[in-house]
């Protein structure tokens, strides 16, 4: 007789599985409860698409997740009412995202750990992008590292490629790849190895030169103009002379940001303006929206002009692209 041994507890919370117009609020709940309440804002609130996995490790907690864009706020005023006093960690996999806590900011690429703690308030924004991420909440009691210089790595940048980083995401990506390895009495023995790894990530930052290295800056600007982007595809006289004096800063010094990344200002909007269109044309619900309507939805007044930008980054005409979306759909 075989016997199926009981595998580690999991959730899984999945935005698509709630009516559009829940989504959203529903969202910004699950993100309260599983790291501290926050005011939560999105570009994306329409049809908000979140995934999340929720895996309880004893006192710790790992969540791999993947979202729309989003803006987290943990005002004072949160902090005061409800603070579960819990570091967190935040592996990005997937997309940016930039952070604020007022005299401190810092811009997180893939493979870097955002830390934080619920009880400090903060800013959060991430990228146009959908991200992918794998959060971790650890209790400030379990981290062995003296509350003021524990405090002193928030806003960090910590490689998740090299030294102890590494080893933390290399144990998180191990533990959410595959869960039935593990039993439910594993749980809270996967939890201190986390919060053992986060100790000792805490304390080597703590000890290194933590100066915030000056292109940090110039990265978390380079993201709030791509957002700033975001929000004014639809206008067509989005330029970047408006752009650069939206953001007090020079037309040269905006097209060095972009450098920075392997991108021009101006293909990147063209870029994220086809994206847009390219998911409209495909979208079974704006079937009966004309093509250059949707052209003008998203920053292309001109048919013809639309026509050839999007034939020469995706191969075929619109009309083409939606006629073979809307046969297979």
């Amino acid at each position: 007789m075989w016997l199926t041994m009981p595998v580690l507890h999991e959730s899984v919370f999945r935005t698509t599985d709630l009516p559009v117009d829940a989504r959203f609020e529903a969202w910004a709940e699950r993100m309260g409860r599983t790291h501290a309440p926050m005011q939560l804002t999105s570009d994306h609130t329409a049809d908000y698409r979140g995934r999340q996995r929720v895996i309880p490790l004893g006192d710790v907690t790992v969540w791999p997740a993947t979202f729309d864009h989003l803006v987290f706020r943990r005002t004072a005023k949160l902090v005061r009412q409800s603070d579960p006093e819990v570091y967190h960690l935040s592996l990005l996999l997937k997309g940016e995202g930039a952070a604020d806590w007022g005299r401190r900011q810092a811009a997180y690429r893939v493979n870097e750990f955002h830390t934080n703690s619920s009880s400090r308030s903060y800013d959060i924004h991430t990228g146009p992008e959908p991200v992918t991420m794998v959060g971790l909440e650890v209790p400030r009691s379990l981290v062995a590292v003296p509350g003021h210089r524990a405090d002193q790595v928030i806003g960090r940048h910590i490689s998740g490629r090299e030294g102890i980083g590494a080893l933390l995401a290399q144990f998180l990506l191990h533990l959410v790849s595959d869960t039935s390895a593990y039993q439910p009495s594993d749980a809270p023995r996967l939890g201190t190895v986390a919060a053992d790894l986060v100790t000792a990530v805490f304390a080597h930052a703590a000890d290194a030169d933590l100066r915030l290295p000056p292109e940090s800056h110039g990265r978390t600007l380079a993201l709030q103009i791509k957002t700033f982007i975001g929000r004014r595809l639809g206008d067509p006289d989005l330029t970047p002379a408006g752009i650069a004096a939206a953001h007090h800063i020079s037309r040269s010094y905006l097209y060095r940001l972009f450098q920075a990344e392997g991108l021009t200002v101006a293909a990147y909007i063209r870029d994220r303006r086809l994206e847009h269109a390219r998911r409209d044309l495909v979208d079974p619900r704006l079937r009966s929206l004309p093509i250059r309507a949707v052209a003008a939805r998203w920053g292309f007044p001109r048919p013809a002009e639309f026509t050839r930008a999007f034939r020469g980054a995706y191969g075929v005409p619109p009309s083409e692209l939606r006629e073979q979306a809307l046969t297979e759909a």
